[in-house]
């Protein structure tokens, strides 16, 4: 048992209060060590806000989820009606409801730039790979919160891009009629499985989803934060003062405290802006079907999830029977590469030679549709793969050969046009589109451990660059 700290009895009170509280529950060394003594790199520029943004979005999420749940019923007879009567006849319910819809789009619009950073600046590098592997289970939990919590206002749009994706885990061999079965809790989507999805949106999924964010954070400050240099602040040859505070670092608080204080002004003008002025964000944010009550007996026109899920729903929609034979050619070639070009035993080079035909066969035989679940779902999984993809002699784009900035700009705009082609009805150009949308999305990952490599590399400094403004 710790000694208790003893303080003056002249002491004001405030003072005698926090010493009661510290004796009994560590809130002084919390403070300092995540945010008073918590020394972050002096150089954090405007790609390092989304952070913060992300953690002021879940609370938001949270504290306007808590509301809407006095009201909801979780009935499939009743549910759309307790929608339209938060909206129209509870004190501020619209307000509600509104916040927490444009909060959904506002976490993936700043989850999504917030992992583009990571990529840019090398931050799932050593020591920070489980930094990146927790976020990436975040994205992952964010992903099935947000698809549960799609289906609880009963409109059109949620009941059916619910019936199409649970419908997608049927084409699973073996296990997959009876894990769609589990997922709607009956033979179609209904009450049952209103009653699951609110089940876990509400409870099970925040649990989980709270429990990576402080796993994320703690992880964080026990290695440091990255910077866009990508240069070690914190390490043992990194300058330090008498104090043993690093020299390129500066106290979280006041210094980026007042920081995020300025994006958080910014980012809800932004926020209060889109809730009174354009709330369905011309049907992007809400669909304009979902306006209207779930009828199993009429189909929508055009099927489509919400915008933030729409690049994996082209590659969803990308694999089909003749984009199979692209992807064997693919797999071939790999195979091929790997036995004439790895300086291996020929034992090793064998089992890549029966894999490979293994894996083609594979393809064959198993329908289409399954692949396309397994590409969407890899388009994901392979993000946690990224710390031991990344071969680069230095971990910040700044110090990478210069094409590389055209690389991560073809990128972008390549995941851009697969979520604009995710929400427009199928075509022929379109399904070409998405094809080489998504070979290039994988190759850029799958091919990241060669091309990494290569490329004149610029001189990282010893110390981080930094100009004060």
């Amino acid at each position: 048992m710790a000694e208790f700290k003893e303080i003056s009895p002249d002491a004001p009170l405030a003072a005698k209060a926090l010493n009661w509280l510290d004796n009994r529950f560590p809130a002084s060394k919390l403070y300092n060590e995540h945010l008073g003594e918590y020394y972050a790199p002096k150089n954090f520029n405007f790609w390092y806000i989304f952070g913060s943004l992300a953690l002021l979005v879940l609370v938001i999420q949270i504290t306007t989820g808590i509301f809407l749940t006095m009201h909801y019923k979780p009935d499939a007879a009743l549910a759309f009606g307790s929608v339209e009567y938060i909206m129209r006849d509870v004190p501020w319910g619209w307000l509600i409801r509104y916040m927490h819809s444009t909060g959904a789009s506002a976490f993936f619009v700043v989850v999504y730039m917030h992992m583009f950073r990571g990529l840019i600046y090398g931050s799932y590098r050593k020591p920070r790979e489980l930094i990146w592997i927790f976020g990436c289970a975040i994205f992952l939990c964010l992903m099935a919160e947000a698809f549960m919590g799609y289906l609880l206002p009963w409109g059109q749009m949620s009941y059916w891009g619910a019936q199409v994706i649970v419908n997608l885990f049927a084409a699973i061999p073996f296990i997959g009629p009876d894990l769609a079965l589990l997922i709607r809790g009956d033979y179609v989507v209904g009450d049952a499985t209103l009653n699951r999805f609110f089940a876990f949106h509400v409870i099970a999924v925040p649990l989980v989803l709270l429990g990576l964010v402080a796993a994320h954070i703690i992880a964080l400050h026990e290695v440091g934060s990255n910077n866009p240099d990508g240069v070690e602040i914190k390490g043992l040859d990194a300058p330090k003062d008498a104090n043993g505070h690093p020299l390129d670092g500066i106290p979280f608080h006041p210094y980026y405290t007042v920081h995020d204080i300025f994006a958080v002004s910014l980012f809800l003008m932004v926020f209060t802006a889109i809730i009174f002025l354009a709330p369905e964000f011309g049907g992007y944010f809400l669909e304009y079907n979902n306006f209207i009550p779930a009828d199993p007996l009429k189909t929508p026109l055009h099927i489509a999830p919400v915008w933030y899920f729409t690049p994996y729903y082209s590659m969803l929609r990308a694999i089909t029977s003749e984009m199979m034979y692209a992807l064997i050619a693919c797999v071939l070639a790999a195979a091929a590469f790997g036995v004439l070009k790895a300086k291996i035993a020929k034992l090793f080079k064998a089992v890549i030679v029966v894999a490979a035909v293994a894996v083609v066969a594979a393809m064959l035989a198993i329908d289409a549709k399954f692949w396309g679940v397994m590409v969407m779902g890899g388009a994901v999984v392979i993000l946690f793969f990224l710390p031991w993809l990344d071969n680069s002699k230095v971990k910040s784009i700044r110090y990478r050969p210069s094409w590389n900035n055209y690389l991560y700009g073809v990128f972008v705009i390549n995941f851009l046009i697969l979520g604009y082609l995710g929400v427009q009805p199928p075509s022929a150009i379109g399904e070409r589109v998405s094809q080489v949308g998504t070979l290039f999305y994988f190759g850029f990952f799958l091919l990241m451990p060669w091309w990494s490599r290569i490329g004149t590399f610029k001189q990282v400094p010893s110390r981080v660059n930094f100009a004060a403004h």
